[in-house]
């Protein structure tokens, strides 16, 4: 059988099947990765929804940000270093434009420095200090942005990107920023009004169909490798035999010769 795979007819035939095969699998593995797509945005939509918990138990400073853990309602307590307070030009809110007032909190449990957005004003002068540094902070969790390249006036910024921050305060940095609801005590001004934090991106949840898609490609592939072997194994033995039909069976056969009576007279 192996000698016989190896004529140009049947290497023609393994090329086409490896073809196939390869193109159902994958096809089969991206229906898969749908599936899992929609499962994570399904727990990411969650995530506004669960406990508050201390910033440190979702991430860690210099880690990785938890991409499940997207607007995550978290706390940080610590002490605001109001003289490296910033503003990010170029935001809305409520359709007004405006800046994001940005003041780093050294968290006391890392050392580590934490972006909390406080607020948004419609002018640098509405942009307040906190009244109070040693606060606890409760908000939502946020990724840092891409860096910003421009020129910007002294105390503006044009994201948050921690990456950026950190080349001018050094020391250690979470990976991410976040969005103040509260703080206790209350250390910002009523004119810096207080941003929602973003909803997570709108998903349609986990679909089974999708994971069977995955398995219909790959029942696919297996049923094109087992066609390719009986076409092999025919062309090499030979078609299997059929059983013979079972003879019916209708009685004695008639006879062919009539018996016939001689009549005397």
């Amino acid at each position: 059988m192996l000698r016989r795979l190896f004529t140009p007819r049947w290497i023609a035939f393994l090329i086409l099947l490896a073809v196939a095969v390869g193109t159902m699998g994958m096809l089969g593995l991206w229906q898969l990765n749908v599936s899992k797509d929609r499962g994570t945005n399904r727990e990411v939509a969650q995530a506004p929804s669960k406990p508050v918990a201390p910033i440190i138990q979702i991430v860690q400073p210099q880690q990785p940000f938890p991409g499940l853990e997207s607007s995550r309602r978290v706390s940080a307590s610590g002490t605001y270093d109001a003289s490296k307070q910033l503003l990010v030009p170029e935001r809305r809110l409520d359709g007004v434009k405006g800046y994001w007032v940005m003041t780093p909190l050294t968290e006391r449990t890392t050392g580590a420095r934490l972006v909390v957005v406080r607020g948004f004003v419609t002018s640098p002068a509405q942009a307040t200090p906190p009244r109070a540094t040693d606060v606890t902070v409760v908000g939502g969790l946020a990724p840092a942005e891409s860096p910003v390249t421009g020129s910007y006036p002294p105390g503006q910024i044009g994201s948050v990107a921690p990456a950026t921050l950190l080349n001018q305060w050094g020391g250690q940095m979470f990976n991410a920023f976040v969005f103040a609801i509260s703080e206790t005590p209350n250390a910002t001004d009523a004119s810096v009004k207080r941003i929602p934090p973003p909803p997570p991106n709108p998903t349609a949840g986990f679909k089974f169909v999708n994971l069977m898609y995955a398995f219909q490609w790959w029942i696919f592939a297996i049923f094109a490798c087992y066609v390719f072997w009986r076409m092999l194994r025919d062309d090499v033995y030979g078609p299997p035999e059929r059983a013979p039909r079972a003879a019916v069976d209708n009685g004695p056969e008639p006879s062919t010769t009539n018996d016939s009576k001689e009549t005397h007279v």
